[in-house]
């Protein structure tokens, strides 16, 4: 079977592309289909992000789409056009010649356009983040005509993708609800391919966050509920690791509510799940999750979850009361109380600990990737 993958970039760390690449390792790895990815707007010199297989072929288009910028609206928008137009062409050109079994793209990015090349190939589309903010910052901050124009887009492409996509793929329940007018609609969740060496003792007063610097982290929502954390539990600490366009806005929150000594913002690591190993509770604070990996991740490594119930990730895989807390989205204090809770009692804790290492066990690489196989399998036999 052949599949050809496309994707704007995978240069840049990010739970999706992490996710494809792993994904596309697997296939060509484990299942022998052969695998390509075309890339348009990464540049040839431009390094993956994660290790790709040398058995994944990578083409690159190098569509110049950041060259719009250079220019104010509405010219802007006459640019972005051209670039669409080229987008459209150079892709239908590189799948004429690969002749894949099965087209796959992503909801955030040229979905309407892979929908709709005219090729033999099963057509994908993998929504990696809710429906309902995907494309939904287009043209925020401008003129009202932009804005008009934005909507318009934004309401055409999903007409398209619902139309011409022989499936959609949502991480969630719920985000499916809101594909319901598509073809055909399947939930595969994502998965953790990471090596827990070691799982949390439990025993350090630490409280780990992990994400980008940017508003959907919804990091300066748990900067305000750790204000309350910290009058009852002095001795404990919270440690963020991320990095982004937020960071001195939230180093300012700190500083202003005087948590500096007990608040640390570290730079993103390769190592992330020694640091899991060295924490007692991870907190979620996003306004929006796709599925939340942080999430997924800690729990393999024995860590108990806080998390606000935000669309749609942290309800998918955490049990409420069971190996970890969703609370109402955006209530500090509740939130505030979960981790208070769950720093007094150690015994729970213990208990959310176990039980979050079996439920992690539901989404390993080998079970999710099978849902996968049957899919592409299913739809070239139709």
């Amino acid at each position: 079977m052949r599949i050809v993958y496309v994707v704007n970039s995978l240069a840049s760390k990010g739970g999706a592309e992490r996710m494809i690449i792993e994904k596309m390792n697997f296939l060509t790895l484990n299942y022998g289909y052969e695998v390509y990815t075309i890339c348009c707007y990464q540049n040839t010199n431009e390094p993956n992000a994660y290790p790709l297989s040398d058995k994944v072929t990578q083409i690159f288009l190098e569509i110049p789409f950041y060259s719009q910028y250079k220019y104010h609206y509405p010219y802007r928008l006459v640019v972005k056009r051209r670039l669409d137009k080229m987008l459209k062409n150079r892709l239908a050109s590189e799948v004429q010649k690969l002749n894949p079994d099965i087209l796959v793209g992503t909801s955030y990015f040229g979905a309407d356009v892979v929908s709709s090349v005219d090729c033999r190939a099963k057509k994908v589309i993998e929504a990696h983040e809710p429906r309902r903010f995907t494309l939904a910052d287009e043209g925020l901050g401008r003129s009202l005509p932009v804005k008009a124009y934005m909507l318009y887009y934004r309401k055409i492409y999903f007409q398209t993708v619902e139309e011409k996509a022989d499936v959609v793929v949502t991480l969630t329940e719920g985000d499916a609800l809101s594909w319901r007018k598509a073809k055909c609609v399947k939930i595969i969740p994502n998965f953790s391919s990471m090596k827990a060496s070691r799982l949390s003792d439990l025993n350090a007063k630490r409280v780990i966050a992990v994400g980008r610097l940017e508003w959907v982290k919804g990091f300066d929502r748990l900067i305000s509920a750790w204000e309350f954390v910290i009058k009852k539990h002095p001795d404990w600490r919270l440690d963020i690791f991320g990095e982004g366009t937020l960071k001195d806005g939230l180093l300012k929150q700190i500083k202003e509510l005087k948590l500096q000594d007990s608040i640390t913002i570290h730079p993103f690591t390769s190592d992330i799940h020694e640091e899991y190993a060295k924490s007692s509770i991870l907190v979620c604070s996003s306004h929006f999750e796709g599925f939340s990996l942080v999430v997924l991740e800690a729990m393999r490594i024995g860590v108990p979850c806080v998390a606000f119930d935000c669309p749609y990730g942290p309800r998918t895989i955490i049990q409420n009361n069971k190996n970890g807390f969703y609370v109402p989205d955006d209530n500090y204090r509740v939130l505030a109380d979960r981790i208070n809770f769950l720093i007094k009692n150690t015994g729970r804790r213990r208990e959310f600990s176990e039980s979050a290492v079996l439920r992690a066990e539901q989404f390993n690489i080998d079970v999710v990737m099978e849902k996968w196989k049957e899919l592409f399998e299913s739809i070239v036999k139709e």
